[in-house]
């Protein structure tokens, strides 16, 4: 007797079941991504690739289509999925979503509060290491964001968590009604100036938590530092900035990669002090008046500090690749459910 295969137990091993995202590289180098479906079927210049010649097979096979040419078939890696998924805003790269893992210790469990939520890459990456038992508050102020975000969620998970609330709004208004205070164990800001919304989140960070920022600039990063320090609520505030460099080894050339990813952000870290707390680094100096005036903020829009704007055709596009993929991924698990468990069982 077989027993149902729960959407939450799926697991990203085995061998290929329906509903499995499977990664294709073919002639070339070629990349192509489909969700195993029945009947389902890849069609190229090359030759067609029928869904049912990979489903039992283990992760990382080799299969031929009709036109003799060979695809290695894998279970897209989170890393891959977030660089090719439809995106409504910049993402989170996966060297940066690994930093900000480890500088602020998200961990199985916790309470996190996320913003803005942009494309949902960032998101993925804290639903996985917050598990189930955790709780992730995203917040976005463009709906348009909120959605694509929903559907690359839904695509890669093939649900949507249950761990996971998308608040559309501005964080420093919707956060107090989302959350109670002091209960908050980390939060994460994306956005152009995080410093606006320092103060509603020191009001809902447990003494200890983290808050992190993930800013593009040295100017956003000099802003958010010295406004961290004047409320006099957090540490010192801590500041990073991750690259990555690739190498190409075969045989005894082994060099450094002519390209490497260099910078895509700065990280900057602190933690909230119990309350009337005060360290004792500062008691031995005054706290410092900011090193800007009010004419800088003057300066602060997003043209001034680089921000690209999406237009709202291109935008109405990649919610449209988003909906067209977790429509995918929503049918393909509605047939495992249909089918009992489906392939999974079948392949024994």
């Amino acid at each position: 007797m077989t027993t149902p295969t729960s959407l939450v137990d799926l697991r990203p091993s085995g061998p290929f079941r329906l509903g499995d995202r499977v990664q294709l590289t073919g002639p070339k180098g070629r990349l192509h991504t489909v969700t195993l479906r029945e009947g389902g079927e890849l069609h190229t210049h090359h030759g067609v690739l029928k869904h049912e010649q990979l489903l039992g097979e283990p992760d990382g096979s080799v299969v031929t289509n009709s036109g003799g040419h060979e695809y290695l078939a894998l279970r897209p890696l989170l890393r891959d999925f977030v660089m090719s998924m439809p995106r409504g805003a910049a993402i989170v790269y996966p060297k940066d979503a690994a930093q900000i893992l480890a500088s602020a210790d998200i961990f199985p469990g916790a309470t996190v509060v996320e913003a803005g939520v942009g494309s949902g890459a960032l998101s993925m990456w804290l639903l996985r290491t917050i598990g189930p038992a955790g709780r992730l508050v995203s917040f976005e102020r463009r709906d348009e964001f909120a959605e694509v975000a929903r559907a690359n969620v839904e695509t890669f998970f093939g649900h949507t968590p249950d761990s996971w609330d998308v608040v559309v709004g501005d964080l420093v208004e919707e956060l107090p009604a989302a959350v109670r205070p002091a209960s908050v164990d980390r939060v994460v800001l994306d956005m152009l100036a995080p410093w606006e919304c320092i103060d509603a989140v020191a009001d809902a960070l447990t003494p200890g938590g983290v808050v992190l920022c993930y800013i593009a600039t040295a100017t956003q990063l000099s802003r958010v530092a010295e406004y961290i320090r004047a409320t006099g609520l957090f540490t010192e505030p801590e500041a990073t900035e991750t690259m990555v460099r690739g190498w190409h080894v075969e045989g005894l050339a082994v060099r450094p990669d002519h390209r490497m990813i260099a910078h895509t952000g700065f990280l900057i870290t602190a933690r909230r002090l119990a309350p009337g707390a005060m360290p004792p680094d500062v008691r031995k100096r005054a706290l410092k008046k900011p090193s800007y005036a009010d004419e800088d903020v003057e300066l602060w829009t997003p043209g001034a500090v680089g921000d690209r704007q999406i237009t709202d055709k291109n935008l109405r596009k990649r919610v449209r690749e988003a909906q067209r993929a977790a429509d995918g991924a929503r049918q393909a698990s509605a047939d495992i459910v249909a089918a009992g468990g489906g392939a999974a069982d079948d392949v024994d």
